[in-house]
């Protein structure tokens, strides 16, 4: 299991999700024995679900409970911002062993959005847990057709970093063909890997989102090409389902550096108005003033923090330093689709974005506007922190300068 990652103090956070009946009791029962888990906090809907009761050596108030294969649980059928407030409150005061790791398992019909939203949003949350990855579970027998009937499915699936697909053993080739074709559409570049009784190593679906540590520029190069081969560089054609909404999946290239500021606050406005018809937006983007490249990543109307990186993919051949963003949503029209490629297309300048601000302070990328970035021109350089920027001086200035 990946370790701590010592630039960030905050806590990871794994969200588990699937719809009904995907295998999440089965999995949990499988992960709480194992070794690799030690110094995790499970937040589960109900004790009673979950088999830990010949784990449990300490009851911890009314809701938690710590077993001896180190493992903290806790439920969740009250407020999560509480359920983690009290978990923090009880590490602050030593009650509980240290934790390494949250994993958070969402009941069958959640959406998981609100979830991500508290972790990226909420003060007290944010500043003390990280989201480090959204794992989905799909019943590879039943998955296609709950795709195509249930919203909450599609929306579990769209979400996901990783997808692990149960009960393979009690179903045949075409219903796994069916749902590949599905998955192909919801979530192209999330790895999938079948899992069976709920056995599977911790490793293997922990630390799976962005922001694991010791994540590298190849590794990050290679989520959003995948992610980009899938698009096809454009409008894929629209997979329609019994009751839902055409899934569609496209790619913006930028042919050159863009402006932190500018690009943060197209975005921004981008997310406010079609946030709701977009499942996942995932990008490398090259900003003026950086060597390396930022990862972005956004759900819906959330915009997760930037991830600087320290150098592009050292394979220049497969994959170029031109920035990317690639959108999965549903039902965009092509209108809509055109609209977003325009406006990422013309991004404003510094003095434009700032007005925009002023009017608009609570846009999705205001995270990424409150991020350290360079904002000054390409004529500018940095040094050991500070801004220098060149005095253009207007030609009275400069003759009264020449004169002194």
């Amino acid at each position: 299991m990946a370790e701590r990652d010592t630039t960030d103090p905050r806590i990871p956070v794994t969200v588990l999700t699937g719809f009904l009946g995907a295998g999440k009791t089965t999995l949990l029962n499988r992960l709480v024995s194992h070794p690799d888990m030690t110094g995790t906090a499970l937040l589960i809907n109900e004790f009673g679900a979950v088999g830990i009761d010949h784990h449990l050596v300490e009851r911890i108030g009314e809701t938690m409970v710590l077993l001896d294969s180190g493992c903290v649980c806790c439920t969740v059928r009250g407020d999560l911002v509480e359920a983690l407030e009290q978990l923090h409150g009880k590490l602050a005061r030593q009650q509980i062993p240290p934790v390494r790791r949250v994993v958070i398992e969402t009941t069958g019909l959640a959406d998981p959005v609100p979830v991500l939203w508290t972790l990226m949003e909420q003060r007290f949350v944010a500043a003390r847990f990280r989201c480090d990855g959204v794992v989905t579970l799909v019943d590879t027998g039943l998955g296609a057709e709950q795709l195509d009937r249930h919203e909450e499915a599609r929306r579990q699936v769209g979400m996901a970093d990783r997808i692990l697909l149960t009960k393979a053993d009690l179903s045949d080739r075409s219903a796994r063909e069916r749902l590949d074709a599905r998955l192909d559409v919801l979530n192209p570049s999330a790895p999938r890997l079948a899992v069976t009784h709920g056995e599977v190593e911790p490793r293997r679906i922990l630390g799976a989102g962005l922001y694991a540590p010791g994540s590298l520029p190849e590794e990050v190069a290679r989520w959003v090409a995948e992610t980009e081969a899938a698009a096809r560089d454009n409008i894929a054609p629209p997979s329609v389902h019994a009751e839902g909404a055409p899934s569609v999946s496209f790619t913006c290239f930028f042919g050159r550096q863009v402006p932190w500021r500018g690009f943060s606050v197209a975005m921004g406005e981008i997310l406010a108005e079609y946030g709701s018809r977009l499942l996942r937006v995932k990008g490398l983007m090259n900003v003026a003033g950086l060597s390396g490249p930022v990862v972005l990543q956004c759900v819906e109307r959330v915009a997760y923090p930037p991830v600087r990186l320290p150098r592009w993919p050292a394979d220049g051949t497969r994959f170029d330093m031109r920035g990317r963003l690639v959108f999965i949503g549903r039902d965009l029209p092509e209108a809509a689709v055109d609209d977003i490629r325009r406006r990422l297309a013309d991004l404003p300048g510094d003095t434009a974005a700032l007005r925009a601000v002023a009017k608009a302070p609570l846009l999705p990328t205001r995270c990424w506007l409150a991020t350290r970035m360079p904002t000054q021109s390409q004529s500018a350089f940095e040094t050991g922190g500070w801004h220098i920027n060149p005095l253009r001086l207007g030609a009275a200035t400069r003759q009264a300068a020449e004169a002194s």
